[in-house]
Formats: C-alpha cells, sequence, structure tokens
C-alpha cells in the first residue's frame, strides 16, 4: 500500500528504516530538484542520469549520517554535488591546463539580451561549456561555494578557480552575444 507522509522527518526516519514506501516517495519529492543539479555538472541526459541514481543510492545508504542539523535538502544537495564531482573526476579531468591558458576576453553585456533569454536558455549555454568552467561556475554562481572551498573541492589552487570562473562567465557572454547579434 502507498502511502503519503506529509511529515518530512517521519519521512527521514522511515527511510533509515529502509521503507521501500518512504524511498519511493522521498525520491519522487526530491528528484526533480536533484536532476536539476545532475545536468547542471554533465553534459549529457544520460551522465545526469547516472550520477541522479548513483546519488540516491549514496542518499539511501548514507541517510543515517544527517542529524537533522540544518535543511534535509541541502544536505541532498550536498551529497548530489559531491556525487557528481566525484564522478566527474573519474571520466575526465575537471580542470585543463589547456584551459587556463585559453584567451577569453572579457566583454560588457547588453542587459536587454539578458532580459530576452529565459531559464531554459540560460541552462543550455552552462550545459555547453568545457567541464571545468561548467564545474567551476556551478559551485560559484549556482551553489553559492566560495573560490576557497571550490579550490579544496576540486584540488585546484583558489585563484584557478577565480581564473575558470572568470573564463566561463566571458565563455557565456560570448556565446550569448553570438545567438543575439
Amino acid at each position: 500500500m502507498y502511502l503519503t507522509v506529509s511529515d518530512e522527518n517521519s519521512l527521514i526516519v522511515a527511510c533509515k528504516k529502509k521503507e521501500a514506501w518512504a524511498r519511493r516517495q522521498l525520491y519522487e519529492r526530491y528528484a526533480p530538484a536533484m536532476m536539476g543539479i545532475c545536468a547542471r555538472y554533465s553534459d549529457s541526459l544520460s551522465s545526469a542520469e547516472d550520477i541522479l541514481q548513483e546519488g540516491f543510492y549514496r542518499i539511501f545508504t548514507k541517510i543515517d549520517t544527517y542529524k537533522g542539523e540544518g535543511s534535509f535538502e541541502g544536505w541532498m544537495r550536498r551529497v548530489f554535488v559531491n556525487t557528481a564531482l566525484e564522478m566527474l573526476r573519474k571520466t575526465r579531468p575537471v580542470i585543463s591546463m589547456e584551459m587556463v591558458e585559453e584567451t577569453l576576453f572579457f566583454e560588457t553585456f547588453d542587459v536587454s539580451v539578458l532580459d530576452r533569454l529565459t531559464a531554459d536558455e540560460i541552462c543550455k549555454y552552462i550545459s555547453e561549456l568545457p567541464a571545468g568552467y561548467r564545474t567551476v561556475f556551478n559551485l560559484y554562481a549556482v551553489e553559492g561555494y566560495t573560490h576557497e572551498e571550490i579550490a579544496e573541492m576540486l584540488h585546484i589552487e583558489s585563484s584557478t578557480s577565480r581564473s575558470q570562473y572568470h573564463h566561463a562567465r566571458a565563455l557565456l557572454q560570448k556565446k550569448i552575444k553570438q545567438f543575439y547579434s
């Protein structure tokens, strides 16, 4: 029988007891938001789905480590970001020296162009960034990590994080400007 649990704490307790109905409901409740995170760190739908699957596996196997401090969704977001970063490290280097040495020009941007963009279009442009740029951009601009935190997570220098972020912004601006020119 499929039960409805409105109280998040009751759902968490049931998941800790490995109740299948609770795991299914947790997945249904949070999968769309977590898929958004996965998609931001991947370059394809299949890669995002792999991250989603691995992330929920980790949620279900490590839910006992959630101590109720802070929001549960925030805890889940950290698990998914870390899962995405680990999977990226396994498949390819996140930051390549070629990317760091690439020359991009930072240009002023016409704000009226930004008013015409939809959220889906912005996400599309972000997904087209090289993996290193996309990763740092998402961690800094979307997830709100500092460059020092990003450097620690990715095992790079904070100056490299700043550089990657700067290059990601410049490349995004260039792509958007080309499309709307």
